[in-house]
């Protein structure tokens, strides 16, 4: 038996006692985790599909370990103009094995239980109740800043980072794992720098380097 199951944002193909690689989740190593987003089952020559998912059909796994993927090379050039800049971005990854897949009888509680990005749930959790009110009431355009658009900004904003401030206090590698979800190649090194300029109101340094900047890459 085979399943297309959801996975912290991204559908995989999966099978028992297979070993699989998905973006970080809460889960600590060592511990077990289940997924009911499952969108197709196969059975031999039996083809179940959901609409969107499977109603009781759920996915299991373990939690192997936690690690960083291999880097990648973002390479910007300007001919004639002697700009060459590099940078480099690791994706945090967390390796599961396949425990079990379940037709149906899964239970619906189990719901609760679906993995988020770590740094995503993190957040939620070390923020209170009303933070998303009082976020969206104090709340900065965060799209002024280069390479944000209005999917990461209101991803920000969830993880309880609304202001240039907060988002300034924000480690690179921490914003690229609460963006896990997100569509795209996204470089977040310079994000934090940029929000310091916009907090203290440097609006005239911020232009200037941003007209030098691409997507939010150097």
């Amino acid at each position: 038996m085979y399943a297309i199951v959801e996975i912290a944002g991204h559908q995989f193909k999966v099978e028992k006692d297979q070993k699989v690689f998905v973006n970080r989740l809460a889960t600590e190593e060592g511990k077990s985790v289940s997924f009911d987003n499952v969108l197709l089952l196969g059975d031999g020559d039996k083809i179940t599909v959901g609409a969107p998912a499977i109603d009781g059909a759920q996915v299991s796994a373990k939690v192997l370990k936690h690690l960083k993927g291999d880097k990648v090379i973002v390479f910007k050039k300007k001919r004639r103009k002697g700009y060459r800049v590099k940078n480099g971005h690791r994706q945090s990854l967390s390796e599961i094995v396949i425990e079990s897949i379940v037709a149906s009888g899964a239970k619906k509680a189990a719901k609760t239980e679906k993995a988020e990005p770590k740094a995503k749930a993190e957040a939620k959790a070390a923020a209170p109740k009303t933070a998303s009110k009082k976020a969206t009431d104090k709340a900065d355009d965060l799209k002024k800043i280069e390479g944000i658009g209005p999917k990461i900004a209101s991803t920000l904003v969830e993880a309880g980072i609304a202001t240039f401030a907060e988002l300034a206090k924000t480690d690179a590698d921490k914003i690229s794992e609460i963006i896990a979800d997100v569509r795209g190649n996204h470089v977040t090194d310079t994000w934090p720098a940029q929000a310091k300029l916009a907090a203290e109101g440097k609006w005239d340094e911020l232009k200037k380097w941003q007209d030098e900047l691409d997507g939010g890459k150097a």
